[in-house]
């Protein structure tokens, strides 16, 4: 393997394209793909759009985690269509049930050494196991089941360094926690954060996928960790011992960024309502009244995770005014925990057990009272994104979380009248791989039920676009606020007419009704800092280009959410001059000419402001490829023509 930080040596072996100069665009070579419901039912569509035959990676999985609440026959149908693309284009099928995509991936898939592209932003956790693994658009995902590389701009290496070791009633979710509090959810934007040093040693690979899966709330590229003597551990404990290689940084690799914690220092942590960097010490919001607390998600999936809370609530009795809801994160997982006792401890005290999936993570049941605190060991708290329009969500650990369901407060785990438990990992765990459908031989039909739409034709790049502004959004917006998720829209998440209704209902219940006149002439949005972040989900690019969205202008973007895009089609300006946003408001219209020659220069974009008299400049700053896309009027009619 090359030399250099665990990260460059990772993308040396994978490098099919481009120089590893930070900032230039790379090929890397993709070995595993990664979907799930919420996103993998366009990936198969886009599959099937583009005339794939079977897929080229080393191994594709497929996952239902996201939208098993089956109210009606939209999910149960596409489950069973998702199970027919698997047989069709010769992929890995993992049914609802079996849990969450990313650990039952790490369980039965991951690889250190190995690439992995996944249509989830949590993809990343991944890393944990020594992998490059990036979350990215479903297009592309697409694109790399059928063998072509992935394009990303080359991150610079943040070199995290850990050292001593943490204190009792602190865990691996107060560590990222303490990255959201310096570094917000923009400071990874552009890098991989690569964690090392003799504070490592006290992290399992659990561990490890905590702080790794997280790293998405960075706004990170993705996040890296060597393949060590935890590593080997936990393959060999999956029954995977002969897929170890040892992956470690050189003494003397450089990083373009460096920081340090001292996990000795840590105190236990909590990211308050409604982002996951707005982080304070759980004392400084200690004693608010608790409606509900949740242990589970892929922020949180280790058997430590679920062990931890029972072992504190065990012989217990959790508040009367409080919800506790467990979501074990996979079959494998749920079967250890009754084979340990540990789900009659939370059965016991009085805990809600939910079949292992993503849930309330991603806003499908469990949804919290009106204005009420939710604790929630989950890795966004974006508003409305639990279900609730008002509601409280904060981010905390598992120890945090179990605590304060005891007391019915926000509570400092330290301060229970308790010794802190000491959970010993089990000797043998029970293995349970043989859930998971392999590939079938044979070419098999897709089955389509009724709410399952083809994918929406898109033309090529218009030369004029002649708009009004029909919305002007504030900084961080995430694509839950552009396109909600949740049990009401994403049961449509295959039929893109009817998702398309949802657009930026958060910021404009009435966008819908607004773009009609707008389809076929094009309309803009305007968007603040970071533009985008949070989720992978495509949707959020796809349903207001069909709407008529032809153009955003921003201050900057989220690095997915910017892709995405591109790759359907929409001109994601930057303003050269941020005070210009200021300038903008709803209803003005806009004029752009050229277009496309100035996609060819990726030169400097003239927009008039023909309300109010006055023009702007905004930069495209594309790649030769990215300008190919644009160019086609999207990454599928790109790869139609070539």
């Amino acid at each position: 393997m090359a030399s250099g930080t665990v990260s460059q040596k990772l993308i040396k072996d994978h490098l099919v394209s481009g120089e590893m100069v930070p900032g230039k665009e790379i090929g890397l070579h993709i070995d595993q793909t990664l979907t799930q419901d919420a996103t993998g039912t366009m990936v198969m569509l886009e599959l099937e759009a583009m005339g794939c035959k079977s897929v080229k990676t080393e191994l594709s999985a497929q996952y239902v985690d996201h939208n098993m609440l089956q109210e009606d026959f939209k999910n149960a149908d596409d489950h069973i269509f998702l199970q027919s693309a698997c047989q069709r284009f010769g992929i890995w099928y993992s049914r609802a049930g079996n849990g969450v995509s990313h650990p039952v991936h790490m369980e039965s898939f991951g690889i250190p050494g190995k690439t992995l592209l996944g249509s989830d932003s949590h993809t990343c956790a991944a890393g944990s196991l020594g992998m490059l693994a990036i979350g990215t658009g479903g297009l592309e995902v697409a694109l790399a089941m059928m063998g072509h590389p992935f394009y990303v701009a080359m991150p610079r290496i943040f070199g995290i360094k850990l050292t001593g070791k943490l204190q009792n009633w602190v865990s691996a979710k107060d560590i990222i926690l303490e990255m959201l509090r310096r570094h917000k959810t923009s400071g990874g934007v552009g890098k991989i954060i690569e964690y090392y040093g003799e504070g490592l040693k006290g992290l399992s690979a659990m561990d490890r996928h905590v702080i790794a899966n997280m790293g998405a709330e960075l706004g990170a590229t993705t996040t890296v960790f060597p393949s060590d003597e935890e590593t080997k551990k936990f393959l060999e404990e999956q029954g995977r011992g002969e897929s170890f290689i040892e992956i470690l940084a050189d003494e003397n690799a450089v990083y373009d960024e460096n920081d340090e914690i001292d996990l000795s220092k840590l105190e236990p942590l909590i990211a308050c309502p409604s982002s996951p960097d707005k982080v304070v010490p759980v004392r400084e919001v200690a004693g608010k009244i608790v409606h509900q607390c949740m242990i589970g998600s892929s922020a949180n999936p280790g058997f430590r995770d679920f062990a931890i809370g029972a072992m504190i609530v065990n012989d217990r009795q959790i508040h009367p005014h409080l919800s506790f809801d467990i979501n074990p994160v996979s079959r494998q997982q749920l079967e250890n925990l009754i084979e340990q006792r540990y789900l009659k401890s939370y059965v016991h005290a009085g805990a809600r057990i939910h079949q292992p999936g993503c849930n309330g993570c991603i806003g499908m049941g469990q949804a919290p009272a009106s204005n009420q605190i939710s604790l929630r060991t989950v890795p966004r708290n974006f508003p409305g994104r639990s279900g609730t329009e008002d509601d409280l969500v904060y981010l905390c650990s598992p120890e945090t979380a179990a605590a304060s369901a005891l007391t019915g407060k926000i509570t400092d785990p330290r301060t229970l009248n308790m010794p802190y438990p000491r959970y010993k990992h089990p000797s043998k765990m029970i293995l349970n791989h043989e859930i998971l459908q392999p590939p079938t031989e044979g070419r098999a039909e897709l089955i389509m039920g009724p709410n399952i739409k083809p994918f929406p034709f898109f033309s090529e790049l218009q030369d004029t676009l002649d708009g009004p502004i029909l919305l002007k959004a504030g900084d961080n917006v995430s694509t839950d606020e552009i396109l909600p998720a949740g049990s009401k829209v994403l049961p449509y998440r295959s039929n893109i007419p009817k998702i398309a209704e949802f657009s930026f209902i958060r910021l404009d219940p009435d966008f819908y009704n607004k773009t009609k006149p707008y389809k076929e002439t094009g309309f803009i949005v305007i968007g603040g800092a970071n533009y985008g972040q949070g989720s992978s989900r495509e949707h959020a690019v796809i349903a207001p280009r069909f709407l008529g969205l032809r153009a955003v202008i921003a201050k900057s973007y989220a690095r997915i959410h910017r892709k995405n895009l591109l790759n359907f089609g929409v001109l994601p300006l930057v303003f050269d001059n941020p005070s210009d946003y200021e300038k903008l408001e709803v209803k003005d219209e806009l004029s752009i000419d050229s277009i496309r020659e100035l996609v060819k220069n990726s030169s400097k974009v003239s927009i008039l402001n023909k309300t109010k008299d006055f023009t702007f400049t905004a930069s495209l700053n594309l790649s030769a490829h990215e300008k190919d896309i644009l160019m086609a009027g999207g990454l599928i009619n790109y790869v139609k023509e070539h």
